[in-house]
């Protein structure tokens, strides 16, 4: 039996698109504000994203690409809900992300524009709330909230990306990875009254490319990442994030050949949630990475995300 939800609570605690989906192409790393917030049991959140990134991209030298650019609009449609396992919080999400991405440069001196428009690799995501409060409905957790301004939140999480989006064998630039890309993550949040802050470390595990770029196998090192958030809870349900992360690793092999091109990754943003109407929110946010590797991204990127409870 489905259950009334208290639209005050659920707004409150949902942040729902992601912030920095840049597409697989770039750094498979994003920054999430309010990954580990905690919602009613029941809850429903159908949502879209506009994304649009631009920066510049540094390849190894021996692919003879230079002074290269990038250009990527993205459109991400999401899901959530929220259920219990015993008296613990979980939820489930789902990511569908839509690209159309333009690379120019230099190709062997000679002035080269790509071009992509298609579906990148959709993401299916567990998570539960291991400590802090436990599934509750609506009004158990506005009264939760009320006793208890201040209280802390563990959990963990595994994302599975499904090698679905476009990719083709014969090309370098795809907006899929052609691979299953595994990410158990751990978190938390401490509240205190109208402040909440937030971190949480991953790790992306890749499996094997048997098709990559003229049948070649390529395998790739694990990534390691981390990221945090300070965020500030306002009237009228507005909230405020800032947020920093970092990632490294990632160095490929190809043919049994180990590459230079280990990522390094900083990652920072600010990001802003407000509801609209009674049962829609939206969110507003910026990111940027900024690569510490020769071979790498520096990046920019805008996100207008709108989501539904149901």
């Amino acid at each position: 039996m489905p259950l009334h939800m208290n639209p005050i609570i659920v707004q409150k605690q949902i942040a729902l698109i992601i912030f920095g989906l840049t597409c697989n192409l770039i750094f498979s790393q994003d920054i999430e504000p309010r990954r580990w917030s905690t919602i009613p049991v029941g809850t429903q959140v159908a949502g879209i994203g506009f994304v649009h990134t631009f920066g510049d991209i540094e390849f190894d030298p021996l692919l003879q690409a230079e002074n290269t650019t990038l250009s990527v609009n993205s459109l991400a449609l999401q899901y959530v809900r929220a259920f219990k396992i015993g008296t613990k919080l979980a939820r489930i999400d789902v990511l569908i992300p839509y690209s159309n991405a333009t690379w120019e440069g230099l190709l062997n001196k000679v002035p080269t524009t790509v071009k992509r428009n298609g579906f990148a690799d959709p993401r299916l995501r567990f998570s539960l709330n291991i400590l802090g409060p436990k599934a509750m409905t609506p009004k158990e957790l506005q009264d939760y909230f009320k006793t208890n301004p201040t209280y802390t939140t563990f959990g963990a999480s595994l994302s599975i990306s499904f090698p679905l989006g476009q990719y083709y064998g014969d090309k370098l630039l795809n907006l899929g990875y052609n691979t299953f890309v595994f990410r158990p993550q751990i978190g938390m949040v401490h509240k205190w009254n109208s402040w909440s802050f937030e971190a949480s470390g991953s790790v992306f595990f890749y499996s094997v490319n048997n098709d990559f770029y003229i049948n070649k196998t390529k395998r790739q090192d694990p990534l390691f990442a981390l990221q945090t958030h300070l965020i500030k809870s306002f009237k009228n349900r507005i909230w405020a994030s800032l947020s920093f992360g970092y990632g490294q690793g990632g160095n490929s092999i190809v043919n049994r050949v180990t590459n230079d091109d280990e990522r390094g990754n900083f990652l920072g943003g600010v990001s802003a949630g407000m509801p609209i109407f009674k049962k829609q929110t939206l969110k507003l946010a910026y990111g940027s990475t900024l690569t510490t590797k020769d071979v790498g991204a520096n990046t920019h990127g805008f996100v207008l995300g709108w989501a539904y409870i149901f």
